[in-house]
Order: C-alpha cells, then sequence, then structure tokens
C-alpha cells in the first residue's frame, strides 16, 4: 500500500486534533449544576496555576429568553471580565496572570428561577504547543499535496460538433 503525501498530512492532522481534545479534556475544571433564584447569585471557583487562559461555559438547558449577568473575580475580588448572557449556552475565555483563585459570579436578572449549569476551568494552551504544531503542518502537507495534483489534473475537451 502506498502512503501519499495527503495521506501522511490527514494522518498528522487527525493525531494533532485527538491530543488537542485529550489535553483539554484533562485540564483543571469545576462544574455545578443550580437553580438559581430570582435577584440571586451564585458563585463558582477554582485554583489556577501560573498564568494562561481560562473559560466558563454557561448552559440554560430550558431556555426562554433569560437574561444573566456574569462576571469573573481574581483573587483580590477584581473584575477581570464581565459579559451578559442571553442564549443557552455561552462560552467566553479570559486571561488569568498568576496563580490563585478565580470566582465566576453569576446575577440572575430574570425574575424566575432558572436551572443552569457552569462550568470553569482552565484551557491549558501551553500544553497545546506541540499538537497545535503537529495540525499546523498536518494541513500544509495536505494543501501542497492538493496543489500538486490538481497542477496535473488537465480536462480534456469534447471536440466541436461540426454541422
Amino acid at each position: 500500500m502506498k502512503i501519499s503525501l495527503f495521506k501522511i498530512g490527514i494522518i498528522l492532522s487527525v493525531i494533532g486534533i485527538i491530543w488537542t481534545s485529550i489535553i483539554f479534556v484533562d485540564g483543571d475544571k469545576i462544574t455545578e449544576e443550580f437553580i438559581l433564584e430570582s435577584q440571586h447569585s451564585h458563585k463558582i471557583q477554582l485554583d489556577f496555576e501560573g498564568s494562561g487562559i481560562g473559560y466558563y461555559k454557561i448552559f440554560m438547558p430550558e431556555f426562554l429568553k433569560y437574561k444573566v449577568f456574569v462576571q469573573v473575580l481574581n483573587n483580590n475580588e477584581n473584575i477581570i471580565s464581565e459579559k451578559n448572557v442571553e442564549t443557552k449556552m455561552s462560552v467566553s475565555y479570559f486571561d488569568f496572570k498568576q496563580s490563585g483563585k478565580y470566582t465566576v459570579n453569576v446575577v440572575n436578572t430574570f425574575e424566575n428561577p432558572i436551572y443552569m449549569q457552569v462550568e470553569l476551568g482552565d484551557t491549558s494552551v501551553k500544553e497545546m504547543i506541540y499538537s497545535g504544531i503537529m495540525i499546523l503542518v498536518g494541513g500544509i502537507i495536505i494543501v501542497i499535496s492538493s496543489f500538486m495534483k490538481l497542477r496535473n489534473y488537465r480536462i480534456e475537451h469534447p471536440d466541436e460538433n461540426i454541422i
């Protein structure tokens, strides 16, 4: 069986994607499910190491045009980011510069209680550098091999109809 440059690119890309997924799934994270009463708030905290990129995911399964307000606070209770969430699911990212406890504070601004799931975690972006390079190299190999195949591709034109 002949292994082409195109197949090598596909294999490298798939391995890189799987590697990246495993790193992301194994990262530090915490998930909580709760019912948030009207005009109340709920906090979820996680210890982050060093610096990097963190994320939070808000999911409201029974979404009826709810509106919640979300803040990310650092160790000193300083606001890193804040956002109004008006969709069934929202994922947002934030930079953290130092180790410590980071808090996501969710406030229900709707008049009814809301059942929601909140996840707070570290993207482990520094560990994904090598897998990202593998995906990039695989993608470049796919593009180059595709270009080489298309460059040699010839289209036959049918003879003109002679009347």
